[in-house]
């Protein structure tokens, strides 16, 4: 999923333009996330970010309309650089979002944004990425989480 600047629409993908701030857009390959962020950079644009619940909300409105098959894993700007650790009592866990132009990424994450599927790796070594996870079948737990 990337975040662009409000360009043209790029080519047979699936566009979502809040009323302020940056366009998303969602691409369906079976990439890296260094290949996700090349994507993107081509576009004109970087790994798309969440800095709320309306962002969050747009997004899988997004990728609803984009017809996507679940389970699915979309890479977003999420990583945590090597130099960072894990903190557990910390919504996104250590990790911040990358490639956020102008000052406009959160200073503090909200609590609803903290929707892990499995907890992150405790770690203070290496670099990590996650992802916005899409669940195949809800029932009653979560639709969508973040996944390293």
């Amino acid at each position: 999923a990337c975040a662009l600047g409000r360009a043209p629409r790029p080519p047979r993908a699936a566009v979502r333009c809040p009323p302020a701030g940056a366009c998303f857009s969602a691409h369906l390959a079976n990439v890296s996330y260094a290949e996700a962020r090349g994507a993107c950079d081509r576009r004109r644009g970087s790994l798309a970010w969440v800095s709320g619940e309306p962002e969050l909300r747009l997004l899988l409105g997004l990728l609803a309309k984009a017809a996507v098959p679940t389970p699915a894993l979309f890479w977003v700007g999420l990583k945590r650089n090597a130099s960072a650790c894990t903190h557990e009592e910390q919504p996104l866990r250590g990790f911040s979002w990358e490639g956020v132009e102008d000052g406009t990424a959160p200073q503090e994450e909200p609590a609803a944004l903290g929707r892990w599927l499995q907890e992150p790796l405790r770690s203070c070594l290496t670099a990590r990425c996650a992802g916005l996870h899409l669940a195949a079948d809800p029932g009653d737990g979560p639709s969508w989480g973040w996944k390293e």
